[in-house]
């Protein structure tokens, strides 16, 4: 199971000058088992804040996590976390960091290898198990990450902006591989984005933040077939509606 709840959250931060921030002012949210949900806002609205407190990395002000009826009061085992950054050790082979979480769980090397293969296998990246992050390009090193987080076997699948700094064709293919792999291992998605054109064709449902004291102003279900279709009439109308939502928020 992979439901979500999340109730009242609060969060702020002191500034230096003695006054306070606020970054997410009693927001509530659902997310469902299996759902792939994309949370759009202005640059400074607390989507990474959001994230990092359903992943127990920072404590909230106020406000509730739960995940399948537990509240999260710290790092989950349930919970896995892609970065914006590759965070990769660069002295560690393809499959080591990989396995690393699992080695830090105590699991042994053998178990660990045949499930960071299984996983390298999910992302194309098999062949490469012996190769280091310098070896790879922006686009592999993403998909190494990706893999690591799935060989913990998380129900909830974190993702901070993992292909914003790719070129538009890498981002593309890693997008639609992203789909696959969603499929296949039915993980709950929780993404975030700067893209509106990557919501619209990633997401069941696009939640849009507000641009100050983050709360949700809208949630958008994108009911598209897959696969999508970019060029399309009814693409672009979603775009468009989406984009004339955050401009006025």
């Amino acid at each position: 199971m992979g439901n979500l709840t999340i109730n009242g959250l609060c969060q702020s931060f002191d500034r230096d000058d003695g006054t306070r921030l606020d970054v997410l002012n009693n927001l509530h949210l659902e997310v469902h088992d299996k759902e792939f949900v994309c949370i759009l806002g202005a640059s400074g609205c607390g989507k990474t804040t959001l994230l990092r407190l359903i992943a127990g990395l920072d404590e909230a002000k106020a406000g509730t996590i739960d995940l399948d009826g537990e509240e999260i009061r710290g790092p989950n085992p349930k919970v896995g976390f892609v970065f914006q950054e590759y965070s990769l050790f660069p002295w560690r082979n393809v499959i080591d960091n990989v396995a690393f979480g699992l080695e830090m769980r105590g699991i042994s090397k053998e178990e660990r290898y045949a499930a960071a293969k299984k996983y390298l296998g999910l992302v194309s990246l098999e062949q490469f198990s012996t190769s280091f992050p310098a070896e790879l390009s922006g686009g592999m090193r993403q998909r190494v990450a990706v893999a690591r987080a799935l060989a913990l076997d998380p129900v909830l699948l974190l993702m901070d902006e993992p292909f914003g700094a790719l070129d538009a064709q890498t981002r593309n293919m890693l997008q639609k591989e992203l789909l696959g792999i969603w499929k296949k291992t039915q993980k709950t998605i929780i993404f975030i984005t700067h893209s509106v054109d990557e919501a619209v064709y990633l997401a069941d449902r696009a939640i849009v933040l507000s641009p100050h004291a983050g709360r949700i102003c809208r949630e958008i279900p994108i009911t598209l077939p897959r696969p999508r279709d970019r060029t399309s009439v009814e693409f672009a109308e979603l775009r468009r509606d989406i984009l004339d939502l955050i401009s006025r928020t």
